[in-house]
């Protein structure tokens, strides 16, 4: 019988490989969470570490606040690693306060919104 090796059980697919480093996760809602990975379960639930959530509107981003924070496995999409050396946006992108992030949000929104409704008037009338 032979004992499974620590390069068995710590695979570079795991999330091992991450603890103690700055990751981002995406999430099913699309969301960003940046932060240094603490722990993780069986189940990839994860807990980070001076976690805040990223949002980037067209040219605007603004980075909010969480703490440590608990994400649930089966909301995360895709986790990767941050490199600390290389700027992680690009120069154009603007740094703006919640408030003005939230308006930015909503106003896509109402957007997005008033496009969805157009193409379901010309689908209604059947125009293509």
């Amino acid at each position: 019988m032979s004992w499974a090796s620590l390069e068995d059980i710590y695979l570079p697919t795991s999330l091992a490989s991450y603890l103690d480093k700055k990751v981002v996760l995406q999430l099913r809602d699309d969301r960003k969470l940046i932060g240094v990975l603490r722990s993780f379960d069986q189940f990839a639930n994860v807990v980070m570490e001076g976690a805040y959530e990223r949002i980037i509107v067209g040219d605007l981003y603004c980075d909010m606040q969480l703490g440590l924070y608990v994400v649930r496995g089966e909301n995360v999409v895709l986790t990767g690693e941050l490199d600390l050396e290389r700027e992680e946006l690009p120069q154009h992108m603007t740094c703006v306060s919640e408030a003005e992030i939230t308006r930015a949000q909503k106003a896509e929104r109402e957007v997005v919104h008033l496009q969805r409704s157009i193409r379901k008037r010309m689908e209604f009338l059947d125009f293509d």
